[in-house]
């Protein structure tokens, strides 16, 4: 049978119906709106803000929180079209499924790993970091040895006697990590609740910034806006675009992380009431909040402190540290915000988590994965062995890998997913016209074609070192899908 096999869309919609014997639907279309915040704002406001505008735009990076909110709109439309005609988990696979193949739904699927898993390992990290800043400047405790909350590829900036430490293992990291996935097993429905509480101070703290922040700021750090194009090598010795359009381009990129999660919405398709009404407003609607917070953040943080000080200074903890040099009085609004952040991440890191298991569960019930993966908790109706799994992958991601190569292929992985999503919109507009569709996204085939050009661009601003690391995962990839999936997928050997 074809490579290319689609999988029938009565199929989806037959398996989306019979939930009884599958995940508990328990999400309102308000538990998404909030659960596509709490994915969203995260480590890519406070962390990837501060490193595209050091790295990338200085304070231009606001123009690169622009392209990328153009991007996920484009792609938000496309997805909010497809969670309410296909409501069941999977996501970009599930739908790739549908209207490409087998192959491609593949490649997506593991595509989508660098998007959840890795993604959770990324804001696991930086969680890590804010935690020391926790420790040291609101409890006045002791930091964490940088051996124990460092991966073994990273080293400190030499001090004052020229020494340089460097990281073994980033324990906090992996700490996190297990307690979420733990949460995630006990049930989807309290899963959301400790989202909901955590949402709600995050973005109070978000405002609260903005609000204060902005008397505090100093025209000279947004002179030029657009720094002329140049080339920035940080301290482990990694080339970026620095300035002008490549610059943006760049900034793009990087901060396109900080949108990630509203996509992860629609993997909770099958956990959802009335997915049909719910998906499109919990994806559009998360969005739309995020973006405007986003783009007045940025105005702010950049307008408060320079772009030596987020190379140099800041780093992961750039937020809190502007607060506590560059507004002096507000010493009470940087120990609320180390608070927030830590909660905000904890959240962000439980969304992703659930997206990976969801996406294992729906690729586990293809026969593409092992049935491990689809295991359901006779008590907890949750699939408890994919997220145990995910648990030590992530884990050892978080544990191991340097906080900036995760983060950038987080955001390539989840470019690619999202230009196959817009395909996806255009190809089942022609294959099954007549399929039912709560949401349509406006101006087919125009919305999706440029979702597919911004997408793209943002993929070219991220640079070769990136492609080379998705080209390389994706051929892993291949190994496991001709060595194991081809031979075990339902859709192909229906007689097995």
């Amino acid at each position: 049978m074809s490579l290319f096999v689609k999988k029938p869309i009565d199929q989806l919609m037959a398996e989306a119906g019979d939930s009884e014997k599958g995940l508990k639907r328990t999400l309102s279309a308000g538990a998404l709106v909030a659960l596509g915040i709490g994915a969203i704002i995260g480590a890519g406001l406070f962390v990837r803000t501060a490193s595209a505008a050091a790295q990338n735009a200085g304070p231009s990076v606001t123009l690169g929180f622009i392209v990328a909110a153009i991007g996920c709109a484009l792609a938000g439309l496309c997805y909010a079209e497809l969670s309410s005609s296909i409501p069941i988990s999977g996501s970009a696979y599930t739908y790739t499924y549908a209207t490409m193949g087998e192959l491609l739904a593949w490649v997506i699927g593991w595509d989508l790993v660098l998007e959840y898993a890795v993604g959770a390992a990324t804001v696991g990290i930086a969680w890590s970091e804010y935690l020391n800043n926790l420790l040291v400047n609101v409890l006045h405790w002791k930091a964490i040895p940088y051996e124990w909350c460092h991966s073994p590829f990273e080293h400190s900036i030499p001090d004052a006697a020229g020494m340089i430490q460097h990281g073994i293992v980033n324990i906090p990291a992996f700490g996190i990590v297990a307690l979420l996935s733990l949460l995630l097993i006990k049930g989807t429905q309290e899963s959301a609740f400790v989202n909901g509480i955590i949402v709600i101070t995050k973005v109070a703290i978000v405002i609260l910034i903005i609000i204060f922040g902005w008397g505090f700021i100093n025209a000279g750090n947004h002179t030029p806006y657009i720094p002329p194009a140049s080339t920035y090598t940080d301290h482990q010795g990694i080339d970026h675009s620095f300035g002008g359009i490549m610059g943006i381009l760049g900034a793009a990129g990087v901060v396109f992380f900080a949108f990630i999660g509203f996509d992860a919405v629609s993997t909770a398709a099958q956990e959802t009431k009335n997915p049909k009404k719910a998906m499109p407003i919990g994806i559009l609607g998360s969005l739309a909040i995020c973006t405007v917070l986003y783009i007045l953040f940025a105005h702010v943080l950049t307008g408060l402190a320079p772009v030596e000080f987020f190379r140099n200074a800041g780093k992961e903890a750039s937020v809190v540290m502007a607060i506590e040099k560059y507004m002096p009085g507000y010493h009470w609004l940087a120990n609320l915000v180390t608070v927030a952040i830590l909660a905000g991440f904890s959240s962000v890191i439980l969304v992703m988590l659930l997206g990976q298991s969801r996406v294992f569960y729906s690729m586990s019930k293809d026969g593409l994965l092992p049935k491990v993966f689809s295991a359901i908790h006779p008590k907890f109706q949750t699939p408890y062995k994919a997220n145990l799994i995910i648990l030590v992958i992530v884990g050892l991601f978080a544990a191991f890998i340097p906080g900036d190569i995760v983060g950038d292929m987080t955001s390539i992985g989840t470019l690619f997913a999202f230009i196959l999503v817009c395909v996806a919109v255009i190809i089942l507009r022609k294959t099954d016209p007549n399929l039912p569709r709560q949401f349509k996204t406006p101006f087919v085939p125009l919305v999706p074609i440029l979702g597919i050009i911004v997408c793209a661009a943002m993929i070219f601003g991220l640079g070769w070192t990136n492609w080379a690391r998705l080209f390389g995962w994706l051929a892993i990839g291949f190994v496991i899908y001709f060595g194991y999936s081809a031979k075990k997928s339902k859709l192909r050997n229906p007689g097995k």
